[in-house]
């Protein structure tokens, strides 16, 4: 009995050990292979996850829903840092103008290509609604697996920072109609719910951000720095989770506001890096976990035009925008493939609509369950391929430990 409580107690961490193991291994076999490691994560996952293989325990699974709260509120922190100053001048219009086209676009392209396939209005609205959202965990952790730097990377990295927050409005506009349609008539409080979550997430993460920033211009460099950083990330991300508003908008907000107005911006960036890599290893592969493969047996033509609309609405809509004067020809060419990750926030808005909407919910959801596998596995593969082509893979260097450019904290 003592043996397996004992057993059952060091599961836990039995388990986090493997996980970081694995994440090593994917890490060094991508490199040779040219794979991205979140497409081997997602693979391994889903092998070894419950509907597979079987070799986790369910109480893992669990631990999904705070990971990737804490993995996604620090990769927003990071993504807010290209908000700043002179880097947002040079490309906050193009940004704003590829994330706008190439959200509009997907919704369109995929509405339009599911009810030509004979997809019920309701239903067609409803991924329409949700083709847009990104995984901008999977975009960073490629470009920084790659090390890529350049004006694709710069644009990619300010379109997934800020697409979600158009795809979340978009979603929550077609929710409405698709209500309306079916006889629950128009919801404002549909509308008025998004504007909270984003903007509220917004008003949020600045006015942290602001606390934050005064903050990091007085603390010595070294271990407080990360101390520091990572108790804002995370107040924020609970914060915003009580609050009902988008934790990945606050924690970019928070991020973006620092970088303009800390004295010493690039000490927090560079301290919340480091410790993100176990957190993003094991969210990628808990993501694998929750995948159920036999989802893809139900994918049928409505997933299939689905996956193709979705991929045309989404290099169309960002090679119109892109294509005005002054933008560099490797941002025209490769932006859009840079985009076609999808994750968590599509299966969120999905169970948001399975729930509204139970007549459609099985089969939207298993839509969505096969859509986003394939997309999450080719979708990095995809981004790797045009940093490649763009010529802006291994420009940037290796982040330096903070403890090696300033001196410690300790006496």
């Amino acid at each position: 009995m003592l043996a397996h409580q004992a057993a059952h107690e060091a599961w836990p961490l039995i388990a986090l050990g493997l996980f970081l193991l694995v994440g090593f291994l994917a890490h060094v076999v991508g490199q040779r292979a040219h794979v991205p490691r979140v497409t081997l994560l997602l693979v391994i996952g889903v092998m070894c996850g419950p509907h597979v293989l079987g070799l986790v325990p369910d109480g893992v699974i669990e631990w999904f829903p705070t990971v990737a709260e804490v993995a996604l509120s620090m990769v927003g922190f990071m993504m807010g840092e290209r908000f700043i100053g002179k880097q947002l001048r040079a490309t906050g219009r193009v940004v704003l103008l590829v994330a706008l086209a190439e959200t509009l676009g997907a919704a369109l392209i995929v509405f339009c290509g599911l009810m030509l396939a004979g997809a019920p209005l309701g239903l067609a609205l409803l991924l329409a609604g949700i083709a847009p959202a990104s995984a901008p965990a999977a975009t960073t952790d490629v470009i920084r697996e790659s090390r890529a730097a350049g004006p694709l990377t710069d644009t990619v990295l300010g379109v997934v920072a800020v697409d979600d927050a158009f795809g979340i409005i978009l979603f929550s506009l077609l929710l409405a109609i698709a209500q309306s349609i079916s006889g629950a008539g128009f919801s404002g409080a549909e509308l008025l719910g998004a504007a909270w979550e984003v903007f509220g997430g917004i008003a949020l993460g600045a006015s942290l951000g602001v606390v934050m920033a005064w903050v990091s211009g007085r603390a010595q460099p070294g271990e407080l720095t990360l101390i520091e950083t990572a108790g804002f990330v995370l107040l924020g991300g609970g914060l915003a989770t009580a609050l009902g508003v988008s934790y990945l908008l606050t924690a970019i907000a928070l991020g973006a506001t620092v970088a303009n107005r800390a004295k010493h911006h690039e000490r927090p960036f560079h301290a919340i890096e480091g410790i993100s890599q176990p957190f993003l290893i094991v969210f990628f592969l808990l993501a694998g976990f929750e995948f159920d493969p036999s989802g893809l047996a139900t994918f049928g033509l409505i997933g299939g035009v689905y996956v193709v609309a979705r991929t045309a609405g989404k290099l169309l809509g960002s090679k119109f925008a892109a294509r005005s004067d002054g933008t560099p020809p490797a941002v025209r060419s490769y932006v859009g493939w840079c985009l076609l990750p999808q994750a968590g926030v599509a299966l969120g808005l999905g169970l948001v609509a399975a729930e509204r909407f139970p007549e459609h919910g099985p089969r939207l959801l298993s839509v969505l369950v096969g859509t986003t596998f394939v997309f999450e596995v080719l979708g990095p593969i995809a981004t790797k391929i045009a940093l490649k082509r763009a010529g802006e893979t291994g420009a940037a260097k290796p982040s330096a430990p903070e403890s090696s450019e300033q001196p410690s904290d300790r006496p």
